[in-house]
């Protein structure tokens, strides 16, 4: 493909995938921001950027405020779209967890993250809280090793993005000038961040390589960190079974195995 037969879009990704690089080569603090608003300045002579305006007031929420239907909540479609949405989230939020908490450094040496209960209380409220006012899913996101790269470890890091979230609902017209090409360079190189944990991989030990294998490769072709894990889960369940260790799993293992399997099949 040829740089200039690609759109101006095309062309900005690029460059600010380029710009995002040189800064964190050069491990220039707040490399990432720096990257979304330098991008987004050289996407002006572009025609990708465009101004709409700096402050407005929040539109209101009483459209989709607390909208419930309950017409269908004891059918099978209901149960599909529950059953769909919870490994959705579930398995999203594991995977997000474990390579942030990886990236922070915050992992033992026997893989385990303390605490990992509360984070996935934090997410299940959040989940739940976002669904009741109307929002999108209020969960964790992948995004978060950004923060991590620049610093952050606490929850004052998260305490701090939420207050700059609820100062940038009034000027919504200013940060939405940022075109999404500005912010796909930098996904590009968090997406980089997160494959650091491969390396701990044993791919010597077939029997935990193949599925870890499988998980890295479904989550790009399924568009999905759920599909992936689940794909992944579920060849590791078979494996074992195949290979006489069925005794090694807990009922539990077959449980989500089965519902996998099930989902994949009729989802």
């Amino acid at each position: 493909m040829c740089i200039r037969d690609s759109t101006p879009g095309v062309g900005l990704t690029i460059i600010g995938l380029i710009i995002t690089s040189v800064l964190l080569v050069k491990n220039v603090s707040g490399a990432f921001l720096l990257g979304i608003l330098l991008t987004a300045l050289v996407g002006i002579p572009l025609g990708v950027t465009s101004f709409n305006g700096i402050v407005s007031m929040p539109p209101s929420i009483a459209p989709i405020f607390m909208q419930f239907q309950w017409g269908e909540i004891l059918s099978i479609d209901m149960f599909i779209c529950v059953v769909t949405l919870l490994f959705t989230d579930m398995f999203d939020t594991i995977g997000t967890v474990i390579g942030v908490s990886q990236r922070a450094g915050m992992v033992d040496e026997k893989g385990n993250i303390r605490n990992m209960n509360k984070a996935f209380m934090a997410d299940a409220i959040g989940t739940t809280l976002g669904a009741m006012i109307g929002s999108s899913t209020v969960t964790t996101f992948v995004e978060s090793a950004s923060g991590i790269s620049a610093g952050g470890r606490s929850g004052l890091t998260s305490f701090t993005a939420v207050i700059c979230f609820v100062l940038a609902l009034f000027f919504a017209p200013l940060f939405m000038m940022i075109p999404p090409q500005a912010t796909a360079s930098v996904l590009v190189l968090v997406g980089l961040m997160m494959t650091a944990g491969i390396s701990r991989i044993d791919f010597t030990n077939y029997r935990t390589a193949v599925p870890c294998f499988i998980c890295v490769i479904m989550m790009p072709f399924t568009n999905s960190i759920a599909n992936g894990i689940l794909l992944g889960f579920l060849t590791y369940v078979v494996i074992a079974v195949g290979c006489g260790k069925w005794k090694d799993l807990g009922l539990m293992s077959y449980a989500i195995a089965l519902l996998a399997l099930l989902k994949f099949l009729y989802l």
